[in-house]
């Protein structure tokens, strides 16, 4: 009996062992090391939404428009005519009112508020320059000799040219008064018919310059009005001389010389003959020597536009693209360019 009891203790002991030893197994089992938790990244706070300001509307060049009137030099008159057409291209609201009629013109109708801008082939004087008048350059050109190819020693004068002191003692002095005399053939005894600008020109002034005087009025001989009806009438004369701008005595269409005239070289070096480089016979000869002024300076010179004060408004655009853009039809129109340096000069002045 006593033996029962003490196993059954042993046995309750035993149970309760193995009931406190699962008890200890159920205990949370102990952590592995956990490794360092590594910094988040800070959220940077989302800036405060700005109000977008409404798109501006981009302002536009408004189209020009208006009325251009210019006046003045036969000189340049063919080639406004050119940059007038272009430009009406370009801005269609533009209209022109283009009149020749002389250098002397174009100053005095500019001057007087009658015309936006006078062309004027000619240096401009100190006392126009007082009035108001403000000028820019605009191209080149030059004024030629010409008589008629009917000239009784045309053919000595195409071979020997003509000398600056001959041209002077024709035109200035009035010495010589034979074409005998011209070529060295006294035995010649027709007249010199000497022809001039009667309207003011700047042909005349550079002409008379040229050949030893200081002002058209120098110029002695038959005056006639206007470069056109000059030309015709030293063509129709054969005993006849005058001068004339270079796309007057070229023409345009050809690129030769005008039907029926010759243009006499000038004997720069004196030496008794025309020479290859001083004898032009066209347009694109006549143009390069201008240009790379083998021609004499004067009578090539700077054509200009000048406005009444610096030009402003229309007139300023018109002007600046003449400088710019305009350029390119020079050539064809039987001018010169400006050089890129006088192109610069030109344009600095308007601003």
């Amino acid at each position: 009996m006593k033996t029962r009891t003490i196993n059954t203790l042993i046995a309750l002991i035993t149970a309760a062992s193995l009931l406190l030893a699962a008890c200890g197994n159920a205990a949370t089992p102990v952590p592995t090391e956990v490794p360092a938790a590594t910094e988040a990244p800070a959220v940077t706070a989302a800036p405060a939404a700005t109000e977008v300001p409404a798109a501006t509307e981009v302002p536009t060049a408004e189209p020009l428009k208006g009325t251009i009137s210019v006046s003045g030099a036969f000189a340049l008159y063919p080639m406004m005519t050119v940059w007038a057409e272009e430009f009406k291209k370009l801005h269609p609201d533009v209209e022109f009112d283009v009149q020749g009629g002389g250098a002397g013109k174009g100053m005095t109708d500019m001057l007087s508020g009658a015309v936006d801008i006078g062309m004027i082939s000619r240096a401009i004087k100190d006392e126009e320059t007082a009035q108001g008048a403000y000028w820019v350059a605009v191209t080149k050109d030059a004024v030629f000799p010409i008589i008629s190819d009917k000239n009784p020693v045309a053919a000595e004068i195409i071979s020997q040219g003509i000398s600056q002191e001959t041209f002077k003692k024709i035109f200035i002095t009035g010495e010589i008064k034979t074409w005998g005399e011209v070529v060295g053939k006294p035995e010649v005894t027709d007249q010199i018919h000497v022809y001039t600008r009667s309207d003011s020109a700047g042909a005349g002034e550079m002409w008379s310059k040229f050949a030893g005087g200081k002002v058209q009025d120098d110029i002695k001989g038959i005056g006639v009005n206007g470069e056109p009806a000059l030309v015709e009438t030293v063509i129709k004369d054969p005993l006849g001389i005058g001068y004339s701008n270079l796309n007057s005595v070229f023409d345009m269409q050809s690129g030769g010389l005008v039907p029926g005239s010759v243009v006499p070289a000038i004997d720069v070096n004196k030496n008794g003959k025309a020479d290859a480089d001083e004898y032009y016979t066209t347009l694109t000869a006549a143009i390069q020597a201008v240009a790379a002024e083998k021609y004499p300076s004067p009578p090539s010179r700077f054509e200009n536009l000048a406005t009444k004060g610096k030009p402003t408004g229309l007139t300023l655009a018109f002007i600046e693209w003449i400088l710019t853009d305009g350029q390119q039809y020079l050539n064809q129109a039987g001018y010169v360019p400006l050089t890129p340096d006088q192109q610069t000069e030109s344009l600095a002045k308007l601003k």
